[in-house]
């Protein structure tokens, strides 16, 4: 297998992004220390292989599977067939040489020549079913590295273009228009990065300096205000039941392979930090872009008892993205940076698509209650087909208003994956009626990506007058009872 590295270093580590050659490089194809190999139904994706066809064509992503898939699939169905049938009779001529070896030693009767024509024939027969084995397994590793990389399907309510289901603490102007596309103009007044390095709450030039284009130092009460966020969105999401956990911010990167993350994605725009922990280890090392992913984790290779679900937890972390982009609007300031503080919710149900539906509806109420306290105006997407990533079956994102980058500004994302990742995971429940094992559904939300979020705090609530930033009237508990920010 062929592999490019590009190595760049970042703290002490190595970090390398790695594009692999073949296929299956980013999947992995045997039972490991950390994952199980993914089963899939082979036969499922011959009778879908049109239907995948087009999904891949509505998401406009490659289609992975070979013009040679169903033909291939009929040729690893005869190698088994052949396999079972040379182990029968393999098994059948060790069984009467046995049973033959057993006379001739109780000297019933001189069996030589038959033990040894038999001997023969195993032989003969040996190598050949070995030779079968591995091609039937060098065949099915094939045809499983195509099903692997085809995204998940489509809900019926996802279609060509994004559809707005409601705006948020909408504007007068907003509500007026009836517009569902509301167009925004930008007014320079209100740009966020401007105003926190007036205001000294933000140091860019020097974060540039220190660690490179893309980070940044949080300052005073902008430092204040990321962990108000993160104390009140953990509050509101205990309040809605999920359990608290702090995960790993380096997983193993089989793990982020199962999740659907890739080392670029669909728009070539790279995404994971990947790091060699050892020039001599085999074992790679990612910086998570969410903690959805070490949640994701926590549960690979486990079965769920009936009990146990739905699974509900709540994780913050510290986030890594290595994105692409030119200096503009989508990469000035905090809008799109490498490191950032991030709460993460994230479910187990049951796979039955009504019950992690309504977990859906569950998540996206849970962040459209956040951003509406908050007091931001904003719009909720279902996003097309072209936004989904490859694990989502249904996605809706919440942009809120901002007048400084003259645009709508992705605050969080809501996505059920339905069995994508537990398949890859190996993360199961038993089910009591039929007592079978089945993969399990898994969603993951934004609780707050908190760069973001402060962005949008600052371009709605910066007073030119005062030059100062009302603080949202939930999070002052959280920041000594201050009412505002000024200079500091």
């Amino acid at each position: 297998m062929s592999v490019c590295v590009i190595s760049k270093k970042i703290g002490g580590f190595c970090i390398q992004r790695r594009f692999n050659s073949v296929l299956a490089g980013d999947y992995q194809l045997r039972t490991t220390n950390t994952l199980k190999k993914p089963k899939f139904d082979l036969n499922y994706y011959e009778k879908k292989y049109d239907s995948f066809k087009d999904i891949c064509k509505r998401r406009e992503v490659p289609f992975t599977m070979s013009d040679e898939y169903v033909e291939s699939l009929k040729r690893l169905e005869n190698l088994k067939q052949k396999i079972l049938f040379s182990k029968q009779e393999l098994n059948k001529y060790r069984k009467t040489m046995k049973k033959l070896i057993v006379e001739q030693r109780k000297a019933v009767t001189n069996c030589r020549s038959e033990i040894d024509l038999l001997k023969g024939k195993i032989k003969n027969m040996k190598e050949p079913t070995i030779q079968m084995q591995e091609d039937a397994t060098n065949l099915e590793d094939k045809l499983t590295t195509e099903v692997a990389r085809l995204p998940n399907l489509i809900h019926s309510s996802v279609q060509s273009k994004q559809k707005l289901v409601k705006y948020l603490n909408p504007t007068k102007d907003i509500v007026d228009s009836g517009l569902e596309d509301f167009p925004l103009k930008s007014n320079s007044k209100f740009d966020h990065k401007n105003i926190m390095e007036k205001l000294g709450l933000v140091d860019f030039k020097e974060a540039t300096r220190v660690s490179g284009r893309g980070w940044y130092y949080l300052k005073g009460d902008a430092a204040l205000l990321e962990e108000a966020l993160v104390q009140y969105a953990l509050k509101c999401a205990r309040k809605f039941g999920f359990k608290m956990i702090i995960p790993p911010s380096i997983v193993k990167t089989e793990i982020t392979n199962a999740c659907g993350f890739r080392p670029r994605d669909q728009n070539n725009e790279k995404q994971v930090y990947e790091i060699e922990a050892d020039e001599n280890s085999e074992r790679s090392l990612c910086l998570t872009g969410t903690a959805e992913i070490p949640l994701a984790g926590l549960m690979s290779s486990h079965t769920f008892n009936d009990t146990e679900l739905p699974m509900k937890y709540v994780g913050v972390s510290r986030s890594y993205r290595e994105e692409a982009g030119a200096a503009g609007r989508d990469t000035r300031g905090l809008y799109r940076v490498h490191e950032f503080t991030k709460v993460e919710l994230f479910a187990w149900t049951k796979n039955e698509e009504s019950t992690s539906m309504k977990m859906f509806d569950e998540l996206a109420n849970f962040q459209m209650h956040f951003i509406e306290s908050l007091g931001l105006t904003a719009r909720v997407l279902i996003m097309p087909f072209n936004d989904l990533g490859a694990p989502a079956y249904k996605k809706i994102d919440i942009e809120a208003l901002m007048p400084g980058r003259g645009a709508w500004g992705e605050l969080s994302s809501v996505s059920n994956c339905l069995d994508y990742q537990s398949r890859r995971l190996t993360t199961q429940w038993r089910n009591p009626i039929n007592n079978k094992l089945e993969y399990v559904h898994t969603l993951n939300a934004t609780a707050c990506a908190v760069p973001r979020v402060i962005l949008a705090i600052v371009e709605n609530f910066y007073d030119s007058t005062s030059g100062t930033i009302a603080i949202p009237e939930v999070l002052r508990p959280y920041m000594d009872e201050k009412t505002v920010i000024g200079r500091q």
